[in-house]
């Protein structure tokens, strides 16, 4: 065998380490949980612009609109290209405060139910299930039913409130028991559906109540014990918790959908899905559900609840490009949001590499899709 010489064999080292290093470069980046460092952080004005592609600039002026925007405390983050580029916290940390994100657990119920599908088609879990089922053959708890068209709603209409199931202006309570959530206790607004399924769209807490309860039924393990397994635990995300509510001996006591989680771990889960499902080397969220969040997932159209368009609700997360008007202005079309009540927001844009997140743990109105667009402009160049 043929014998390098030492600067052959120091030029061949140089390569394979440059080889590695570009490769490394290349890569996807995910953050280590947040007791291992988490996200990286990017605070140099000059390291913001050249590896993030944001204008410091704009924002410092995000940062200013975020201070003056309401007087809630809050935890914020915006992240471009998996730095974190701007974090503010005032009275809420943002590693550590888990109050309560309010309708942002929709979306994440949501990604939860689409992962109990696909695990359900390979065969994991007791029963198979897809979107397209009726979602009552999965809620035992439920029979019998107090109106017959219930058996017709999908688990589709659960999650893109075509379900008709109490919509919030019905005046219905979003809380337990089970057995009023079920429509057992004698309260017609649970009882009965305020409309045909799939006719018409009305926001809807308790189509994601039921929507928790399929997962259970499905899986054969509590909402919340599902999706730390198969959501939660494969981030990275290491703080959370779960609402529970009490049932009598005939229903039971199950988690709901309701949880709380701090912002930047709410941000895993968007840039989760900003990478298509995917964390590390594993395929965490189905990418069919990826891909159809990105659309409309009804045929309902015009201005409905909280006069946001209809067409900008998909499975559990919302559509802000398609809003229209002044609402939609500035945000690109692909992008997804969450907005819950109190300023909780949970965003990613793909094709601006753009995830953002805001956490209060309050109530009340706030500017939501102000937030997305003003961290939209801040981007200076494309991935």
């Amino acid at each position: 065998m043929k014998r390098t010489t030492g600067l052959t064999a120091i030029l061949l080292y140089l390569a394979s380490v440059l080889s590695y290093l570009a490769g490394a470069a290349e890569a996807p980046y995910f953050p280590p949980p947040e007791s291992r460092g988490g996200w990286r952080k990017l605070e140099a004005p000059e390291e913001i612009r050249r590896l993030a592609g944001m204008d410091p600039a704009k924002l410092d002026q995000l940062r200013e609109w975020l201070l003056k925007s309401d007087r809630r405390d809050f935890a914020a983050v915006v992240i471009r290209r998996g730095y974190l580029v701007l974090e503010l916290e005032r009275g809420r940390s943002a590693k550590t405060d888990t109050k309560n994100v309010k309708s942002c657990a929709k979306a994440i119920c949501a990604t939860v139910l689409a992962i109990a599908s696909a695990e359900s088609r390979r065969g994991r879990t007791p029963r198979k299930m897809t979107f397209d089922d009726p979602a009552f053959d999965y809620i035992p708890w439920a029979h019998p039913l107090g109106d017959p068209r219930k058996a017709r709603i999908t688990v589709r209409q659960l999650l893109n409130h075509t379900s008709g199931l109490a919509p919030e202006s019905t005046g219905a309570q979003n809380r337990g028991p089970w057995e009023y959530v079920l429509g057992h206790s004698g309260d017609p607004k649970t009882a009965k559906l305020a409309f045909d399924p799939g006719t018409d769209l009305g926001y809807s807490t308790h189509g994601l109540y039921h929507a928790a309860l399929v997962c259970e039924n499905v899986t054969g393990k509590p909402y919340d014990a599902f999706a730390v397994e198969k959501l939660f635990r494969p981030l990275g995300i290491e703080k959370w918790w779960f609402e529970v509510f009490r049932g009598d001996a005939k229903h039971g006591d199950h988690p709901s959908h309701t949880l709380g989680l701090p912002a930047r771990e709410m941000a895993r889960i968007a840039y989760c899905m900003l990478r298509g499902g995917c964390w590390n080397d594993r395929q965490v969220i189905p990418p069919w559900f990826v891909e159809e969040t990105a659309g409309p997932t009804h045929a309902i159209t015009g201005p409905k609840s909280f006069g946001r368009e209809a067409r900008s609700f998909s499975h559990g997360w919302e559509l802000p490009g398609l809003l229209g008007g002044e609402r939609g202005k500035g945000i690109p079309r692909d992008s997804r949001f969450k907005p819950g009540s109190g300023g909780q927001l949970i965003a990613f844009v793909p094709s601006l590499d753009l995830v953002i997140a805001r956490h209060t743990g309050s109530s009340g109105d706030w500017p939501y899709e102000d937030y997305l667009r003003r961290a939209c402009e801040a981007v200076v160049d494309s991935p």
